[in-house]
């Protein structure tokens, strides 16, 4: 009877373990993934189109709005995986009603969620998910899942200058900016620049602009394991739905822009 009060005890203090931050400037809340589920304002809601798991998928959330009362529409907010993949998201979008929605999905481990791939694990303790997403042209970048902490911080071109594009480039690399810092940024570094820790630098020691001859570096970008095969590669391929080919394009004008400008600080 004591070995099942001692098992009881241990399960139902696993279920509390996960732990959410919240930082907003000099305030810092933490959450578990019990006070979430059990929040006021959870809901059971439906993902049609899930962009970890590729279908239909049922969530118990909160929106990630109630969360951030601190937070002002034109705040800059980054949210960081377990992996150190770390999401730039605007304010806005997370704080939105109408269109798309931010949620917050939280893993309830007595019901845990599937396993992204075989040998994975799941997208919990906590995973950012949207409905309507295409109304906010919302990318596949911005479903970070294993969220660990949520933190205000300035914007991208504040903290790390190296990112910035001469101020006389063209259009197409000024634009192009834009689409790194939306496709790229959660998972790579340029010049050093950036807080991901998942995958290459995409200007030091070489730009890939430099050694992908051709159609290869679009090819590459479309779909990574076509050029590369390597059961071990997370790299996913931006379709022409993800990344129109405009949008491509601008993104390859910006890194051969950047490949001129390896470690400069724009200072």
């Amino acid at each position: 009877m004591k070995a099942l009060l001692a098992s009881l005890l241990l399960l139902a203090c696993s279920v509390q373990s996960a732990e959410l931050q919240v930082i907003q400037g000099d305030a810092r809340r933490t959450w578990s993934s019990a006070e979430l589920l059990n929040h006021p304002q959870a809901r059971d809601i439906e993902i049609p189109d899930d962009a970890a798991y590729k279908r239909s998928m049922y969530y118990r959330a909160v929106p990630i709005s109630v969360l951030l009362d601190r937070i002002a529409p034109g705040d800059h907010l980054q949210a960081v995986a377990l992996d150190g993949f770390a999401a730039e998201l605007p304010a806005a979008t997370l704080l939105a009603t109408q269109g798309a929605r931010a949620w917050l999905a939280v893993e309830d481990e007595r019901q845990p969620w599937p396993a992204l791939a075989k040998g994975k694990p799941s997208a919990g303790p906590f995973y950012l998910v949207w409905s309507n997403p295409a109304a906010s042209q919302i990318g596949p970048e911005q479903w970070p899942y294993q969220v660990a902490t949520i933190r205000q911080l300035a914007p991208v071109t504040q903290r790390f200058p190296a990112l910035l594009p001469a101020a006389d480039a063209n259009a197409d690399v000024q634009a192009g900016f834009a689409v790194y810092q939306k496709n790229c940024m959660a998972c790579h570094r340029l010049n050093g620049a950036g807080d991901a820790e998942f995958g290459p630098d995409l200007n030091l020691p070489h730009n890939p602009t430099e050694y992908f001859t051709g159609d290869f570096l679009r090819q590459y970008i479309r779909d990574p394991q076509s050029l590369r095969r390597w059961p071990q590669g997370r790299m996913p391929g931006f379709s022409e739905t993800v990344l129109p080919s405009a949008e491509l394009e601008r993104l390859i004008a910006y890194l051969r822009h950047m490949a001129q400008r390896k470690g400069s600080t724009n200072l």
